[in-house]
């Protein structure tokens, strides 16, 4: 085995990977890693066979994500991943950031508490299946161009909410499924946003934020309007029981747990209070 960079020319292995573990990401994901931290991917080959991969991303100079924590099932239980893992943790370490965070299943934290990682929160990813509904195409252009402003709003509340700025990402996967994007204004401040993203086989609502009851409803509600997937999924904070309630009245059910665990000072934990659904555990 041997680590290196990941380039584009690995996204077609890196969808191999994730397909067989059956995970939702699709090209453009990758690519969005890539763009972000062109030097902070990374990959295993055994020969010229790419059998593992490791994405991480940095949000300004308060902490790193590190997500696609990848291995061929063929290879593993033979320290691929845990290999992977630590690439990932030097690479970040040398830019000086106060954490790194993840999102951990429960069979993968023990790894995680090993190289260092507490746990922070849970989450619950939860899910909803539906027929196809050949009569409600997915709908398109439901942002209406001429509200530049409150996209940057919807930026700058993320800062504070997810703890860090992460606007390009944000604006990336707005500019795929703008018709995803919704942000709620109340009294002139905004009072909850939502985006949302296409993926290989499920619409993923996230990240999920809202002041009140009212509003997290509204957003939902908007999401499934325009979402005419078989699946759609969202990552829940455990501690927000009124967001799981209100995916659980709209036929979401409870798939699996999730951790959020963070490595070094977790100095910039945002509003969690606020989040109702995460982006994902690939991104935070």
């Amino acid at each position: 085995m041997r680590l290196r960079v990941m380039t584009s020319a690995d996204i077609p292995a890196g969808m191999r990977l994730k397909e067989l573990a059956g995970w939702n990401q699709t090209a453009a994901d990758w690519r969005r890693f890539l763009a972000r931290s062109p030097e902070g991917c990374f990959v295993a080959e055994v020969g010229t066979r790419v059998c593992g991969t490791v994405t991480t991303i940095a949000f300004e100079d308060r902490f790193a994500w590190i997500g696609m924590v990848l291995v061929d099932p063929e290879y593993r239980s033979r320290g691929f991943g845990t290999a992977l893992l630590e690439r990932a943790i030097h690479y970040l370490d040398e830019l000086d950031l106060s954490a790194v965070k993840l999102d951990a299943t429960p069979q993968g934290k023990p790894l995680y508490e090993k190289l260092g990682f507490r746990s922070e929160y849970e989450i619950g990813r939860w899910t909803r299946r539906q027929p196809p509904d050949a009569s409600k195409p997915p709908r398109t252009g439901v942002w209406d161009p001429a509200l530049p402003a409150l996209l940057e709003s919807i930026c700058e509340v993320d800062r504070q909410v997810f703890g860090a700025d992460r606007r390009g990402l944000l604006k990336s996967l707005h500019e795929d499924a703008p018709e995803l994007t919704v942000g709620i204004l109340k009294a002139g401040a905004l009072a909850g946003y939502a985006l949302g993203r296409r993926g290989s086989f499920a619409d993923h609502l996230g990240p999920w934020m809202a002041s009140d009851p009212d509003t997290a409803r509204q957003l939902l509600e908007a999401f499934l309007e325009v979402s005419s997937r078989e699946t759609q999924i969202a990552d829940c904070l455990n501690a927000h029981a009124a967001a799981a309630d209100l995916l659980k009245s709209f036929g979401f059910s409870y798939s699996r747990p999730l951790i959020r665990m963070f490595r070094g000072s977790n100095d910039y934990p945002g509003r969690p209070e606020l989040l109702c659904a995460i982006l994902g555990p690939e991104f935070g």
